[in-house]
């Protein structure tokens, strides 16, 4: 799908491919892309793997960090220039630790992707597919997680499930 405006959805497990499926996807549009990155480095592990994402990037990506105002971040970006989020379940997490309106955060952030200004590219993870959590707040995050995936889906143009670096087209 080459269009101009459009919303692609990329969901699937953890380590499914995701992200550089995504990339590949933006960088088949002209340069520059934006890649907005909702990670926050909280240990070791995890500057090891922004630190990965970040390298593995080609010239022409400018990143924005948006551990919260995401829908800040998007309203910056030029019109018609690809975006990439990566991800909204890290997003979620973040607003959910914070003790943020979950619902009044999510509601906001598909108004904002239901109205993409350019090729937009969202990953986020699927992890309604597995045990069920054995503590309140993992499902809590679990069923925000899922509500959100569904508002994007609904107001995006495809949605590919990602399963072992495999895209397979939902929508």
């Amino acid at each position: 799908m080459r269009e101009a405006n459009t919303l692609t959805l990329l969901l699937g497990g953890a380590r499914s491919g995701k992200s550089a499926h995504a990339e590949q996807l933006a960088t088949g549009f002209p340069a520059p892309w934006t890649y907005i990155a909702t990670a926050q480095a909280y240990d070791d592990e995890m500057v090891e793997r922004i630190a990965l994402h970040r390298a593995r990037r080609a010239e022409g990506w400018e990143t924005l960090d948006a551990p919260l105002d995401l829908v800040g971040a998007i309203e910056s970006v030029p019109d018609g220039r690809p975006l990439l989020v990566d991800c909204l379940t890290l997003w979620l997490s973040n607003h959910l630790l914070a003790e943020h309106d979950l619902e009044r955060e999510s509601e906001r952030l598909a108004e904002t992707l239901g109205k993409p200004r350019g090729p937009w590219f969202v990953v986020a993870n699927e992890v309604g597919l597995g045990i069920v959590p054995d503590n309140a707040l993992g499902r809590r995050f679990r069923d925000a997680a899922g509500r959100l995936n569904q508002k994007i889906a609904a107001r995006a143009d495809r949605v590919l499930f990602m399963v072992a670096g495999l895209p397979m087209q939902v929508k």
